[in-house]
């Protein structure tokens, strides 16, 4: 990744953790070029990158000031648990930007779980407060989906999941997470610069013959994300 796309993701998060509010005079180029220790121009490209972006703006005379508004979206807290996870996706909003019923399959390795007969794939471009703050691909075990169709199609898969426990049991749920960077695509979805990191989870629940019941892979903005772990004693 290149260095001024580095730097400008450390002065992009902080001002989106209102380190800098708005209206902050951000350190001289030279002073950044000192503190991560690149050359100049690379402490130039960053603040012209963020400065295209609409978070800084020059002031002759005085520097350059951070412009964003002070009512910036919320971080999303991202939990452990599956109904925490499901409030989460409950309080957010979803645009669909795929769907496809014509017996879609997860690609998977073994290990993971035994596949079904066929999936319904949906794509999702997830929004707090207006901003976009995940993308998700997820494929639904057909046999599931056609329990609510209309539901499933208008509203978010887990929460919706939880509330068909009686009819579909989850006897497992994982998921992992990795590092990332913004593709140009989900760089574009996510109103983030190609290259900046992003949160990677793979989320896969099961059932008590570990067939796949939801399979999906999501990425998070990096910067608007805090994950919350319970550690066990």
């Amino acid at each position: 990744m290149p260095l001024y796309l580095q730097v400008a993701d450390i002065l992009r998060g902080r001002i989106n953790r209102h380190e800098w509010p708005a209206g902050t005079l951000i350190p001289t180029l030279e002073a950044l070029a000192n503190e991560f220790k690149v050359a100049r121009v690379t402490a130039r490209q960053a603040v012209q990158l963020l400065a295209r972006e609409g978070l800084l703006a020059p002031r002759r005379g005085h520097g350059t000031v951070v412009t964003m508004a002070d009512d910036f979206p919320n971080i999303v807290v991202m939990k452990t648990s599956l109904e925490s996870l499901a409030a989460m996706y409950e309080t957010t909003s979803a645009k669909i930007l795929t769907f496809d019923e014509s017996h879609a399959m997860p690609s998977v390795a073994s290990d993971v779980g035994k596949l079904g007969r066929s999936y319904v794939y949906m794509r999702r471009l997830h929004f707090t407060k207006g901003k976009p703050y995940a993308v998700i691909s997820l494929y639904l075990l057909q046999e599931v989906f056609q329990r609510a169709p209309d539901e499933f199609r208008s509203r978010a898969v887990i929460p919706q999941l939880l509330k068909m426990k009686r009819a579909v049991r989850i006897e497992r749920a994982h998921q992992t997470m990795s590092i990332d960077t913004a593709d140009p695509e989900s760089a574009r979805l996510l109103e983030v610069s190609v290259g900046t990191p992003v949160a990677h989870v793979t989320r896969v629940f099961l059932d008590r013959y570990d067939r796949i019941l939801y399979y999906a892979e999501v990425l998070y903005r990096g910067d608007w994300v805090k994950w919350e772990i319970e550690l066990q004693i």
